[in-house]
């Protein structure tokens, strides 16, 4: 297991194995990066079960891929009798109060208890899910996130929030919950679709947007990356030969942590990070989950930059980089059965009402920064409806429902 390295102060620690965050409010934590976490030479999984009763929850096409080894990591780790694991259920509909119910249920039953360590392999669906209910079960029990999708590497598994979809409307639900440990292990994401990379790009070029010119120029010269190989453009060559995907991996990780550490429990609620989730969430919502989650942050982000546009925020050629680069990534920048001009006021309705009646709307100023546009006023129903229309004209479909994979 990586040690947590001591330093004064707070903010975000980076070295060979990964990162280590400590928070001004005092919560401190790591997310590592390993090769081959299930290998049976590899102690790190096992270290941080700290001998430990354990139950390992995971969705079915996970357990299809890699269960099995999972399984004999732990028979050949941990001890006799020490350990378990449970299949539950997949995708965005299982992401319920029901399921953490019967996430609790399982732990109950295999005598889980306060010392208990709960891990959660998969995507952000399952991160979440359990999560909340180790958040929950004898009023809060260590859990550790597996994260085997390119979202759950650089959102979900570096950060602390947890939670589940209620009340029509996703993430009602939730706690914030420090992972015990969160593991990134790259070679999963050889095994994801197409469309869960794509996904995942997403939540990368939201990083991009807002915090990082250099990050965006990365994608703009390898969108295909975790997809085919990209041979490293000159410039990053020269920076120490790091591959494409090492670099992009790790830098949107870093990106997303920094700029979570000083705000972890969002008693501030403008944050940046929240760009590509003012429309996104009620697109999910409203199209059943049709439009997977790294989707509609996409066509999220391609709304709010035409808006800034059309608002004079940003300039027209900036603006088309970012429509443009989403598009080359291989996601949706529109959607004619959601983003119509009433559902999209409902949304930012929706942000104001949980953003304490205050809009918050992240909006890019140009490539590698963003603004927030605090007041609903400050959007005329006439501007909305502009950047609709910018975006319905270009072209580009969303496919069929997202098949369950990590």
């Amino acid at each position: 297991m990586a040690e947590q390295t001591a330093w004064a102060g707070h903010g975000v620690l980076a070295d060979d194995g990964g990162f280590a965050l400590r928070a001004p409010e005092g919560t401190s934590y790591r997310v590592d990066l390993t090769d081959g976490v299930f290998a049976p030479g590899n102690p790190l999984l096992a270290e941080y079960c700290e001998g430990r009763r354990v139950i390992a929850f995971l969705g079915p096409s996970v357990d299809r891929l890699y269960g099995a080894q999972l399984r004999r990591y732990l028979a050949e780790r941990l001890a006799p009798g020490s350990w378990s694991v449970v299949v539950i259920g997949g995708g965005e509909a299982q992401k319920t109060m029901d399921s953490v119910e019967r996430i609790c249920a399982e732990a109950k039953a295999a005598g889980l208890d306060r010392r208990g360590v709960m891990i959660a392999v998969g995507g952000g669906v399952t991160c979440d899910t359990v999560g909340f209910a180790a958040a929950v079960y004898c009023r809060g029990v260590r859990y550790i996130k597996v994260n085997t999708t390119l979202v759950g590497q650089v959102d979900v598994g570096v950060g602390v929030k947890t939670g589940v979809n209620a009340l029509g409307t996703k993430n009602m639900l939730g706690s914030y919950h420090p992972a015990h440990a969160s593991i990134n292990d790259p070679a999963f994401l050889r095994t994801l679709p197409a469309r869960q990379i794509r996904c995942g790009l997403g939540e990368i070029a939201k990083m991009a947007i807002i915090k990082d010119a250099q990050l965006f120029r990365a994608l703009e010269e390898c969108p295909e990356v975790f997809r085919q190989p990209c041979p490293p453009p000159s410039w990053l060559a020269a920076e120490g030969g790091r591959g494409v995907e090492d670099y992009v991996l790790r830098t949107s990780m870093a990106l997303m942590m920094e700029e979570l550490c000083p705000n972890l429990r969002e008693h501030d609620l403008a944050r940046l990070v929240d760009f590509g989730h003012t429309f996104g969430p009620v697109i999910e919502t409203a199209s059943d989950y049709r439009i997977a989650h790294g989707e509609s942050v996409a066509v999220d982000m391609a709304i709010s930059s035409e808006l800034a546009r059309v608002l004079g925020v940003i300039g027209a050629e900036d603006c088309e980089r970012i429509v443009r680069l989403i598009s080359r990534l291989g996601l949706p920048v529109h959607d004619p059965q959601t983003c119509t001009p009433e559902l999209m006021q409902r949304a930012l309705r929706a942000s104001w009402e949980r953003r304490g009646r205050r809009l918050h709307l992240v909006v890019p100023d140009g490539i590698g920064s963003a603004v927030f546009v605090d007041d609903l006023e400050d959007i005329p129903a006439a501007a909305l409806e502009e950047a609709l229309d910018a975006l319905a004209v270009r072209p580009g479909s969303l496919p069929g429902p997202l098949a369950v994979a990590h």
